[in-house]
């Protein structure tokens, strides 16, 4: 993990570590290192990378185990390794494992697919983008109208970009032109937004937050008109889930680095790990196995006892239910009143 957690003085009379919203801003310099890499691709290694990267970045196994599924995996083990999380949002999950299996099992016998796509598209850009203005918005001390004015506009340009990337392949030449228009428009819009709303902004430091999250969709849009497909979906999704570990590390280390308090903590005490690469490790050795072993593990259990192999089960059923599921409780778990809360401190 890329992400340093400063050490803070919290309310308690405990010492825990805070999450850093310098380090979190820090994040963002993925963004010229992506634009940097295409201008070089461009000027100096003749279209280099832009031909040999995949066009779809998850047809690169790498991509899939090193972004997206190890924070997934992460936030689904800080949540089910800890019986009180459970019991405490026992009913939200189980209502939302109900409705998951009622809209994808019944729905997908009459929704088309490309329905489904969008809906989950939106769902994932909403995700992404709501994690980064809701940690900047700590930061701005924004109106409310003007907070979700911008996230609005982000999340409504950052899905024509994703449309744009992963659907190419099925749009015409007109369509294409459409998406890239509209994802335009709106870009627009947001650059006027922003400039209109970071007057609210008191400090140089909560300006430079508002603009980094800004500036992350207009780069994605600009290297998705390069067709960098891959450096267009590095860059939010590296940002996204290295702030999230963050999160997911400190959480950690406050809750279990004085007491072990469940299975994964106490055996890595037993066995003299070190706290802060517990959850990591644990999450991309999951993600690197499930992605590229669990599929023909599954499809070779079901051949050998029902003689049908049954494809895809982990990386879309398994994988993508835990997908919308973190997508759901990463909207709940990290509010105020969750009890996660009582391990989470910021500094600046």
């Amino acid at each position: 993990m890329s992400a340093q957690i400063i050490t803070a003085p919290s309310l308690s009379d405990e010492r825990m570590l805070s999450v850093s919203f310098k380090w979190l801003l820090g994040l963002y310099s993925i963004i010229p290192l992506c634009l940097g890499l295409q201008m070089v691709d461009g000027w100096f290694w003749q279209g280099f990378l832009k031909e040999h990267l995949p066009s779809s970045p998850n047809q690169f196994l790498l991509f899939q185990i090193l972004f997206g599924t190890p924070h997934i995996i992460a936030s689904t083990l800080v949540l089910v390794s800890n019986a009180d999380y459970l019991k405490f949002f026992q009913r939200k999950l189980i209502v939302m494992t109900a409705a998951i299996a009622i809209v994808f099992g019944v729905g997908s016998l009459f929704i088309p697919y490309q329905v489904f796509y969008v809906l989950v598209a939106a769902w994932t850009v909403y995700h992404v983008l709501k994690q980064q203005h809701g940690v900047a918005r700590g930061v701005c001390r924004l109106p409310t109208w003007a907070f979700y004015l911008l996230l609005w506009l982000s999340v409504a340009a950052g899905l024509f970009v994703y449309i744009g990337i992963f659907l190419k392949n099925s749009l015409d030449a007109q369509q294409a032109g459409w998406i890239k228009q509209i994802a335009g428009t709106l870009c627009v819009g947001l650059v006027l937004s922003a400039v209109y709303s970071q007057r609210y902004v008191s400090t140089v430091f909560g300006k430079c937050f508002l603009w980094a999250n800004i500036v992350l969709v207009l780069s994605s849009f600009y290297l998705y008109l390069q067709q960098y497909y891959f450096l267009a979906i590095l860059a939010p999704r590296l940002v996204h889930d290295a702030t999230a570990y963050f999160f997911y590390v400190a959480h950690d280390y406050n809750r279990h680095h004085s007491h072990p308090q469940n299975f994964m903590y106490r055996a890595a005490a037993r066995y003299r790990i070190h706290i802060f690469i517990v959850l990591p490790v644990c999450s991309f050795a999951l993600a690197f196995i499930l992605q590229a072993y669990g599929d023909d593990l599954i499809k070779f259990i079901t051949e050998f006892f029902f003689g049908v192999g049954i494809r895809k089960v982990v990386t879309l059923g398994f994988l993508g239910y835990l997908a919308l599921m973190h997508y759901y409780t990463e909207s709940f778990t990290w509010k105020q009143d969750s009890p996660y809360r009582r391990f989470i401190a910021f500094s600046k």
